[in-house]
């Protein structure tokens, strides 16, 4: 009689679960380089939770630059008499569509290519994100023009005003570009063609983000917030530099075509 053994199977590495993604480990050693940094410094790990990559390498910076904001701003407006309905929901509507905007980049932001599960659903959080946003922005700018037209006031009369039109503009654009790369390959004539241009979506997407901040460093300047106020001009600066010192370090050179990716 001969006896059968049964082949034991392969054990997994410790560190992989049997439900989630092994990264590939023959990429390019440059890909995930930070703008600044080593690579690999601020790029999500297999197993770590997607909340993690909000405070990331750098993104600490960002988190306390908000803060900063929020109670530099937020504070004043607030202990303010009388609170006038139609000027008070300005300020914190674009506030908190600065918060959900700067959030909706720091998730995505440490994905890579390696963990395609991980960055198909960060971007759709991402996607949704900055949907929220753009829409908090729409609606701040509508009531302070609001505002202005109830109170005979001039719409354009400082660099916060066109600043501020400026960018929710471009934001609505951004939102549909990106909407039609990920949504409607198609309209750039397939998915392919599609993802070569998902660097310039990126690199708007950077840029909006500036404006955003200047924007909000801009109303420091402005007659209301300089004149009654009483806002802490250096918490503002000190806030945008910090949002920004948090984001753009992060930046992987390979997702803007600087590095093979």
């Amino acid at each position: 009689m001969t006896s059968t053994t049964t082949p034991s199977l392969p054990r997994l590495p410790d560190e992989i679960h049997p439900h989630q993604e092994e990264p590939d480990t023959h990429q390019q050693p440059n890909e995930n380089e930070p703008l600044l940094g080593r690579p690999g410094d601020a790029i999500q790990r297999p197993n770590a939770p997607m909340y993690r990559n909000l405070y990331l390498g750098t993104g600490i910076l960002s988190q306390t630059g908000l803060l900063l904001l929020l109670l530099s701003i937020l504070i004043p407006l607030l202990t303010h008499h009388p609170l006038l309905p139609l000027l008070v929901p300005h300020p914190i509507l674009q506030l908190t569509g600065l918060l959900v905007a700067t959030e909706a980049i720091l998730l995505l932001q440490p994905t890579t290519k390696s963990l395609p599960l991980a960055k198909t659903r960060a971007a759709k959080f991402h996607a949704w994100l900055h949907l929220l946003s753009f829409l908090l922005f729409l609606s701040g700018t509508v009531i302070i023009e609001t505002n202005k037209h109830a109170n005979k006031l001039p719409h354009f009369h400082s660099v916060h005003a066109y600043l501020g039109v400026a960018t929710v503009s471009l934001l609505g654009l951004q939102y549909l570009f990106g909407f039609t790369i990920y949504v409607t390959p198609s309209v750039w004539g397939g998915e392919e063609k599609a993802k070569k241009v998902w660097k310039w979506h990126r690199y708007l997407g950077y840029g909006v983000l500036l404006m955003i901040l200047a924007t909000t460093g801009s109303a420091a300047w402005t007659d209301y917030v300089k004149g009654q106020l009483g806002v802490s001009r250096v918490g503002v600066v000190l806030g945008v530099v910090l949002v920004a010192g948090g984001v753009f370090p992060r930046i992987q050179l390979g997702k803007l075509g600087l590095r093979e990716y």
